[in-house]
């Protein structure tokens, strides 16, 4: 192995998917010398392997399903998909796996690249080997960001390996569509999953432990996602938990703790992620190797004064757009720190995370959509907050009808009946994916109902959900 010698930066950014990318957009734009490592491909999970790709397979589903609703084109669209015309966008979405273009952004903010793997070496030092075996050591004047996000979690079966399960990266790559699939899981990933290759070609066996779907949620999301993906012919078994997995001849065979034999040529766990720390060096700056690395509202990891924490990797909330929300917000504070510059960290403050605790968007892209942001009626009650569930039906709504025939969502706001504003608002239904961010802005600005009332909306849109909310809640 060669050395090569020690290398000066202000900060030094171990990942770069959108999470290292905004890091270093920031700390570049306030002029701190900032080099990024990268074992993979620059633009991460979300590029490659997640966010990107299963949006492309997700889109033409959505958009038939949509369609299959209304007369006049119904007919029209009643053929199946065009499976390798859908993988053929995904594969331009995703660059066909390749980096030129975010290496190239990189480049635009004049960040540096070092491809390899990085591990700390101590404090605000990292060592970086190449793919040829050369050793390069950074330091950092101010500052290392760890934004190495997560991988997916494997059950402990015996065997697993020799089958060669389906992660995410797998499901959102694939270049044909499984004949039969099993998917693990109920969550998000396992939910757009048997979505899509169901409607792509497959014949996909959803079997989830838990007795719902999307239980991070309202529980009417998991129940109207639910009852659609059974509609759709995808077979959705709950309380249902896999005790084995072989692989025969090619054919995948499962067994549940029912005793039930399913067979498949492909199965896909979903069934959770964890840090990717256990191999870049924790232990040599007094933290755990595969941990949480948990951090304070401007992402410093606790304990440490030079070692920050973003995206998925310190657990607050692992989703892409919340990742590079806590990138600015990290990148500024760096930035101020360096400079000596007063923090602004108090709540909502220009460097602090304060949404992570309550305005986390989501969107969950199922036929149907379900969209929600802040807290759950159940999590508001835990928090102590003295709250109210207004629940309504998007078939009050004019728009809903225009939209599709036979539309079937709901909405809910949960309010705060002491402060008279929302601490959260869930959507379910064809199109709401949109609709969620006038629910951010209410709950992240914590809006007051009376104000609410004169932000009046467009007839005949979906928008109209929030005069019915608002009238159902004055009664």
């Amino acid at each position: 192995m060669t050395e090569t010698e020690s290398i000066a930066y202000d900060v030094v950014v171990l990942g770069a998917g959108p999470v290292g990318e905004n890091v270093a957009d920031r700390t570049r734009a306030a002029g701190l010398s900032t080099a990024v490592v990268e074992s993979e491909l620059v633009g991460g999970e979300c590029s490659y392997w997640a966010c990107m790709p299963s949006k492309a397979l997700l889109r033409p589903v959505i958009a038939q399903a949509d369609a299959r609703r209304l007369p006049g084109l119904s007919q029209a669209v009643q053929g199946p998909l065009d499976t390798p015309a859908v993988l053929a966008r995904r594969n331009e979405f995703t660059s066909h796996w390749k980096d030129d273009g975010q290496v190239a952004w990189l480049d635009g903010i004049s960040a540096d690249l070092y491809r390899g793997h990085g591990r700390l070496a101590g404090p605000r030092t990292v060592t970086v080997t190449g793919p040829d075996g050369t050793l390069t050591t950074l330091t950092a004047r101010h500052a290392v960001a760890v934004a190495t996000g997560t991988r997916a979690q494997l059950p402990h079966l015996p065997g697993l390996a020799e089958v060669k399960p389906w992660t995410s990266r797998e499901a959102t790559s694939a270049q044909e569509a499984p004949g039969r699939l099993i998917v693990v899981g109920g969550g998000v990933v396992a939910t757009e999953m048997a979505t899509a290759w169901q409607a792509l070609g497959s014949r996909v066996t959803l079997l989830v432990r838990g007795k719902g779907l999307l239980n991070r949620m309202e529980p009417f999301a998991g129940e109207l996602v639910a009852e659609a993906l059974k509609e759709a012919g995808v077979d959705v078994r709950t309380g249902t938990s896999v005790e084995s997995v072989t692989r025969e001849n090619g054919t995948v065979v499962a067994v549940t703790d029912a005793g039930d034999r399913i067979e498949a040529d492909e199965i896909l766990f979903a069934t959770g992620r964890v840090p990717h720390t256990d191999d870049i060096g924790l232990d040599t700056v007094g933290l755990e190797p595969g941990s949480w690395l948990t951090v304070d509202d401007t992402l410093l990891v606790e304990g440490t004064d030079w070692l920050y924490a973003v995206g998925d990797v310190n657990h607050r909330a692992l989703l892409t757009h919340q990742g590079k929300y806590q990138a600015r917000i990290a990148g500024d504070t760096i930035a101020a720190r360096a400079s000596d510059t007063p923090l602004l960290d108090g709540p909502w403050g220009a460097h602090a995370a304060t949404a992570d605790h309550h305005a986390v968007p989501q969107v969950v892209f199922t036929d149907p959509e379900a969209a929600a942001v802040g807290l759950s009626l159940a999590e508001a009650e835990q928090a102590g907050y003295r709250v109210r569930a207004v629940d309504v039906e998007f078939s009050s709504v004019a728009g809903a009808g225009l939209y599709a025939e036979g539309y079937k969502g709901r909405a809910r706001m949960v309010v705060d009946l002491e402060a008279e504003i929302l601490r959260g608002v869930t959507f379910v239904g064809p199109g709401v994916g949109e609709l969620i961010h006038s629910a951010t802005v209410a709950v992240a600005g914590q809006v007051p109902i009376s104000r609410l009332w004169h932000a009046v909306p467009s007839y005949p849109t979906l928008s109209e959900v929030w005069l019915r909310l608002l009238e159902a809640y004055r009664g």
